[in-house]
C-alpha cells in the first residue's frame, strides 16, 4: 500500500463517517476521528485499535471553528502533519418548502455549508505551507439532481460541489475530491420531522447500499498517486434509477 496518511473525518459516529474510518484504518492509516456523540466516537476508537489499527477521537461540532482548531492542534501535535480530511458530517431533514421548516433549512446551511468551509479553513493553511494534501468533501448524488422536499437539502450538497471545484482550480499543490453518494444505509432520514418527506424516503432506501462502499470510495482516491486528482466518485445502488 501507500505510505500510511494522517487522515481527520468528521462526521464519524456512525454511517458513512464510521465506514471510512474503518476501511481506512483496515489499510493502515491513521484515523482522527470527530463528531459530536462521543460515546459512540471512543468506542469506534476502541475498536479500531483492538483490530491492530491507529485511531484518535476528539468531540467536534462542525459548525464550531474553535472545535475545527483544538482537533488540529491534537493532531499535528501528535502526529506533526495531517494528510487528508473528509468532510462528512451533515444532515437531511426533508420538507417541502411550504412547509417553512426554516429552522432546519438553516440547520443544512450550517452543517453542511459552513461544517465543511470550517473543515476546509482548518486544513487549508497546513497543507499549503507543506506544500501538499488532500481534501474530500462528502456531498449527495444530490449536488447533481433535484427531487421533491430536498430542494434545500440538494442546494447545500451542490455547494458543497461548487466549493470543491473551486478550491481544485485554486490550487495546484492540493487534491481535492467530491463523493458524491447515492442512497446509503444510515441514520439520515431518522432526521426528518416532516411525514410525507420521511415515508417517501423509507421507500426510496429500500435500495440502499452500505456505507462501506463509499469507504472504498475515499480510500481509492487517497491512495492514487500523489500527481493524480480523483475529482469526483459518483456511487450509487445498481438497483436506483437515480
Amino acid at each position: 500500500m501507500s505510505e500510511t496518511k494522517i487522515i481527520i473525518i468528521t462526521g464519524a459516529s456512525s454511517g458513512i463517517g464510521e465506514a471510512v474510518a474503518l476501511e481506512l484504518s483496515k489499510a493502515g492509516h491513521v484515523v482522527v476521528v470527530g463528531a459530536r456523540r462521543t460515546d459512540r466516537l471512543h468506542d469506534l476508537a476502541s475498536r479500531i485499535e483492538a483490530s491492530g489499527g491507529t485511531a484518535r477521537a476528539h468531540r467536534l461540532d462542525v459548525t464550531s471553528r474553535d472545535d475545527f482548531d483544538r482537533i488540529l492542534s491534537a493532531t499535528l501535535e501528535e502526529f506533526g502533519r495531517v494528510d487528508v480530511i473528509v468532510n462528512n458530517a451533515g444532515v437531511m431533514p426533508l420538507s417541502p418548502l411550504r412547509a417553512l421548516k426554516v429552522s432546519e433549512w438553516n440547520q443544512m446551511v450550517d452543517v453542511n455549508i459552513k461544517g465543511v468551509l470550517n473543515g476546509i479553513a482548518a486544513v487549508l493553511p497546513h497543507m499549503e505551507a507543506r506544500g501538499s494534501g488532500h481534501v474530500i468533501n462528502v456531498a449527495s448524488i444530490g449536488a447533481h439532481r433535484v427531487s421533491p422536499t430536498a430542494a434545500v437539502y440538494c442546494a447545500t450538497k451542490h455547494a458543497v460541489w461548487a466549493i470543491s471545484d473551486g478550491l481544485r482550480q485554486e490550487t495546484d499543490r492540493l487534491r481535492v475530491t467530491v463523493i458524491s453518494p447515492g442512497v446509503v444505509t444510515s441514520e439520515l432520514a431518522e432526521t426528518i420531522s416532516n411525514d410525507t418527506a420521511r415515508d417517501a424516503m423509507r421507500e426510496f432506501r429500500k435500495v440502499a447500499i452500505e456505507p462501506d462502499a463509499i469507504g472504498r470510495a475515499v480510500l481509492y482516491a487517497i491512495e492514487q498517486p500523489s500527481d493524480v486528482d480523483v475529482s469526483e466518485i459518483v456511487v450509487r445502488p445498481t438497483a436506483s434509477p437515480h
